[in-house]
């Protein structure tokens, strides 16, 4: 079967070309003080993402934060390691199911998670404000399309 090849008008490219560069360019500049930050304790995003989501869902069991992330049990291995051994993530045998983990943050995990995505946080409040209510939602739509292209791409949740 032959590749189906996508015509794209050019001035139509140019645009889409354009909005790929400004994805780029804003998640450096949206990670960039995270990046900051981690490198200062010897982390990395993967740290940051591993630290966000653990925070947001205290208690989740490793399988489920494989599943958030999309990632091999062998890429998560090695940065939660870290974390564990560092004491910003901590993990509990579960009381009903010995064979599972679940992994909360420890207070200096909270504070450290905190600071990462406060910055974060408050760079999109102001985006928000300035933009208006209009904005944030159809923001809110696009990511979610693509969110949604990628779980159906990748068979993830």
């Amino acid at each position: 079967m032959a590749n189906k090849v996508n015509i794209i008008d050019p001035i139509r490219e140019a645009g889409l070309n354009r909005s790929l560069e400004l994805f780029h360019f804003a998640y450096r500049a949206f990670t960039a003080g995270p990046d900051r930050i981690l490198e200062t304790k010897g982390l990395q995003r993967v740290h940051h993402r591993i630290l966000y989501f653990v925070g947001r869902h205290p208690g989740i069991a490793v399988n489920g934060l494989l599943e958030i992330l999309g990632v091999s049990k062998q890429a998560l291995n090695a940065p939660l390691r870290q974390l564990l051994e560092m004491r910003l993530v901590d993990s509990q045998t579960n009381p009903v199911d010995r064979r599972v983990r679940e992994l909360r943050l420890t207070s200096e995990g909270i504070r450290l998670e905190t600071s990462l995505s406060g910055l974060q946080r408050r760079r999109m409040e102001e985006i928000f404000r300035e933009a208006g209510p209009d904005a944030e939602t159809a923001w809110r739509e696009v990511m979610g399309r693509i969110s949604e292209n990628d779980k159906a791409a990748t068979g993830s949740r």
